[in-house]
């Protein structure tokens, strides 16, 4: 077992991934398990911030805890509030952008290619 407190693992990132804009706070939460097989991770996008588009490599599951956003793939766009989740499938191009006064919170968790050290 790992346990992990998010104040261990926060980080400030600007620009956010996937040549997003803005500003975003990362909790890359499984990092600090080793044999893990998938990441787990918590991210806050603040006002106006977006994780760029970008293609998945493996099936990718984004839930609201709080705040308001929109969801894209391949195309198509949802808004996505507290307590929803979009399953986004692998082979899509995906991207998701903070609208809204409120920070975006998102849970965000997909299965590794391989098992790490």
């Amino acid at each position: 077992m790992v346990v992990v407190k998010e104040a261990d693992v926060q980080v400030e990132q600007s620009p956010p991934p996937h040549n997003g804009v803005g500003r975003s706070t990362a909790f890359r939460l499984s990092d600090a398990a080793p044999g893990r097989n998938f990441e787990f991770r918590k991210r806050i996008l603040h006002p106006g911030a977006t994780i760029g588009l970008h293609v998945l490599t493996h099936d990718e599951i984004y839930y609201v805890v709080s705040g308001q956003g929109e969801v894209a793939s391949d195309g198509r766009t949802e808004t996505m509030g507290p307590e929803t989740a979009a399953y986004l499938y692998e082979g899509a191009d995906v991207g998701i952008k903070q609208v809204g006064e409120e920070p975006l919170i998102l849970i965000i968790a997909y299965p590794l290619a391989a098992r790490t050290q």
